[in-house]
């Protein structure tokens, strides 16, 4: 009995999704709830599990191809492993004739197969990385980099089936590898050119003295994370509890504009930038306003497990009304970051150096860090931007204000 793989049902915020990585090729053994196939869509990787034990049969969308929401990917026959041997004989035809041929056929992915093949490579050569030794895409073009001679260049007489892979042109030992752009990486690039396009956008920037949370941190890190059960205590959750005070106290900076009406939020929902493999992404901390620090720690470092391993839900990553940035973490002294609409603000974070200040008349070494608050002119005034990032420079230069609500 053949069961119908489908993509999972996609929420209205995306429209479709790219067919990422097959894990299984036709004829391999499939165990319930094994990862078979990678959906990706604008926002996350989708994974795709068996929903019985069996073989893969057919593949109907391959990799790179577009799908819509549960449309059919190929199916699972039924049967257990013991399936298999009925199913291998189709798949294991191209094998059976390499070794007619007097030599082993490296397993390789089709596309590395194709693009080998238009470069003129010897997949027998090239060292797979992928899944069990499989030679990748990526290993094909590692491969025609390393190859010194000019004819190794991709042949021009087939555009059309280089246009799904990484095309690889060299002269002599200059290559150029052209790579479509990933999902992701394209819908950051639409709504980084839609926010300057619709939006009057201006930063100010201030500076902040971390001396204080510096020595607050240093002092109960340890003890912060033996009460809460190995959670650690870092800056950013000082930022966010910082934000989220100056929120309330300025409340256009967490509205955003919808059509002619301002919608004024009444929760302080704070979304963390986090790099990851596949580029920036923002999961969002619900309800900020009313988490501790330990809580806000947990949270972010959940995320940033979640999207290292590419297993953060769309979920986590709708929605927002405030955003806070740290460019710091990779040695950025100053940026201007840019705001994701529909949101009215957002919080950049930079590098904290050692600098000296003059402090009552002396001039003294201090941890100064830039501050930048990038923000939509539109809906808020540049006093109220000035005063609301002054606000928060005020809280971190004086953490007790935090808790005492002044």
């Amino acid at each position: 009995m053949a069961i119908e793989i489908k993509a999972p049902t996609f929420p209205e915020s995306v429209a479709d999704g790219t067919v990422a990585t097959w894990y299984k090729k036709p004829g391999e053994a499939i165990k319930r709830d094994e990862l078979i196939v990678d959906i990706e869509t604008d926002k996350v990787v989708l994974e795709v599990l068996a929903t019985a034990d069996g073989v893969l049969g057919d593949i109907v969308k391959g990799e790179g191809e577009t799908v819509l929401s549960d449309e059919v990917l190929g199916s699972i026959v039924e049967g257990g492993a013991a399936a298999a041997p009925a199913a291998a004989p189709a798949a294991a035809a191209p094998a059976a004739a390499a070794a007619d041929a007097g030599e082993d056929d490296p397993v390789a992915a089709p596309a590395a197969r194709k693009l080998a093949e238009e470069n003129g490579i010897d997949l027998a050569t090239v060292a797979g990385t992928g899944k069990g030794g499989r030679v990748t895409k990526e290993d094909v073009v590692a491969a025609v980099a390393n190859k010194k001679s000019a004819p190794a260049a991709a042949p021009a007489a087939k555009p059309a089936a280089a246009a799904a892979a990484p095309v690889v042109t060299a002269a002599g030992d200059r290559t150029e590898k052209r790579v479509p752009m990933t999902r992701l990486r394209a819908k950051i690039a639409e709504r980084l050119v839609e926010a300057q396009s619709n939006m009057a956008m201006l930063t100010t920037f201030n500076e902040v003295d971390m001396t204080e949370v510096m020595a607050l941190r240093s002092k109960y890190k340890d003890l912060f994370e033996k009460t809460h059960n190995g959670v650690r205590l870092g800056f950013m959750s000082f930022f966010v509890k910082a934000a989220t005070e100056a929120l309330k106290r300025f409340p256009a900076v967490n509205a955003s504009i919808d059509g002619n009406d301002i919608v004024y939020h009444g929760f302080a929902d704070v979304g963390v930038a986090v790099s990851s493999d596949r580029g920036l992404v923002v999961p969002v901390l619900r309800n900020a306003e009313s988490m501790s620090l330990a809580e806000i720690e947990n949270g972010i470092a959940t995320f940033g497990k979640k999207a290292r391993d590419g297993k953060l839900s769309i979920e986590e990553m709708t929605g927002g009304t405030f955003t806070i940035t740290n460019g710091g973490t990779f040695g950025s002294m100053m940026s201007t970051p840019i705001v994701n609409p529909p949101q009215a603000a957002i919080l950049g974070m930079h590098n904290i150096i050692q600098r000296p200040m003059a402090i009552n008349g002396q001039v003294v070494i201090r941890p100064m860090m830039y501050l930048a608050l990038s923000y939509d002119h539109r809906l808020i005034d540049g006093k109220e931007a000035v005063t609301f990032l002054v606000t928060i420079k005020n809280l971190l230069e004086d953490p007790s204000r935090l808790l005492l609500d002044i």
